[in-house]
This record gives C-alpha cells, structure tokens and sequence, in this order.
C-alpha cells in the first residue's frame, strides 16, 4: 500500500489520525468529513495514496462508487450526491483521491 507522510489520509488510514469511520475493507475506507455544511458528509477514499485523475482510472473507482452508494443510501435515505473535485479550481484540498457523498437535507438546484 502506497502512502505519503505528509498526507492526512495517509495517516488516517495508518492508523496515525483520528477518523470517524463508516466503511473500512482491504482496500477503501470511508470516514465522515470533517465539514459539516450538510448533515451528511462523507469522504469515500482508497486506502492508498492515488491522485484523483489515478482513482478515476483506476479499477478502484468501481468498488468505491458502490461504497459511496451504499453508504449514501443508509444515511440519507431521500436522496444525496457524488461530488469529485479535481484540482485547486475544483476546490480539491487533499492530493489523496476522493469523492464525498452529501445529503441528509435538501441540496437546492446546481449554482
């Protein structure tokens, strides 16, 4: 498994920073963000370090989207959304790969 010292999910898959976890296996693991503009916020990641533009090439991906479905569905039963954000225009803040799943009030219409 690949990681990087100074990345946050590194250490929070290692063990080394604390995550409130909601879905852990061989490969992903799924923590609640620590944002909380919305009531659910989860942030749905493989265990090792792979950039964005990585995960989505990846076989990974697949595994991951039904995670984040799953977990989506549990959570916030009247619907929710797969968000992605790829690069510092994106508002991507960790180079670890990721998709967040928010939900658990109505989300309004796309700015």
């Amino acid at each position: 498994m690949t990681s990087l010292p100074n990345c946050v999910f590194c250490r929070i898959v290692a063990g080394e920073e604390p995550a409130r976890i909601r879905y852990v296996d061989e490969e992903i693991i799924a923590i609640v963000n620590k944002l909380t503009w919305v009531p659910l916020m989860l942030l749905v990641m493989p265990k090792s370090h792979m950039t964005q533009l990585e995960v989505w090439s990846d076989g990974v991906m697949n595994r991951m989207g039904k995670v984040a479905t799953d977990l989506g569905c549990m959570y916030a039963p009247n619907g929710f959304r797969i968000l992605s954000n790829f690069g510092p225009d994106g508002l991507q803040s960790q180079s670890h790969g990721h998709i967040h799943v928010i939900g658990g009030i109505p989300l309004g219409q796309y700015a």
